[in-house]
């Protein structure tokens, strides 16, 4: 690695310091909005849409933290305040004896039907109608090819 610091030049520190605060400002109204709307987190929310969007309702433990992004320990605390409250509910793997699969209980599917159709409306109302359609397609197009450079990077 190139021991000298590839500096932003100001226009990439506006691009980055403006995607943050955006990032930030919204994640953090549409999880206030999932807590009062439904009395979910935004993590309970993330790890029910999942689990419901997979075919069974179920997954393992390590190919959920893939999926959101997380460390496997986390996800296991997550997972473990979720099952105290009956969102979610470990399964016995029956091809191997040590794994276990998370499974979204009646319960959980039913909190996330419910919890869907308002926070669908607050990315609507809070996203969405802030773009155009061609603006809704390009920054699809960017993040798609930010995604992809990152999945070409090292950790």
């Amino acid at each position: 690695m190139d021991p000298t610091p590839r500096w932003l030049t100001s226009q990439q520190q506006v691009a980055w310091d403006s995607f943050i605060r955006m990032q930030e400002k919204l994640i953090g109204r549409l999880a206030r909005r999932i807590q009062a709307d439904s009395g979910m987190s935004a993590a309970d929310y993330i790890v029910l849409v999942k689990l419901t969007e997979t075919s069974g309702g179920r997954m393992r433990l390590t190919d959920l933290a893939k999926q959101v992004e997380w460390e496997k320990s986390r996800m296991s605390h997550q997972v473990r305040r979720m099952a105290e409250r009956g969102l979610v509910a470990k399964e016995e793997c029956p091809d191997d004896g040590r794994g276990a699969f998370i499974a979204a209980t009646p319960a959980g599917c039913k909190a996330i039907e419910d919890a869907s159709p308002l926070h669908v409306e607050h990315v609507r109302r809070l996203f969405i109608d802030a773009l155009s359609q061609e603006e809704l397609d390009m920054l699809a197009s960017i993040s798609d090819r930010v995604r992809a450079h990152l999945e070409s990077q090292p950790d």
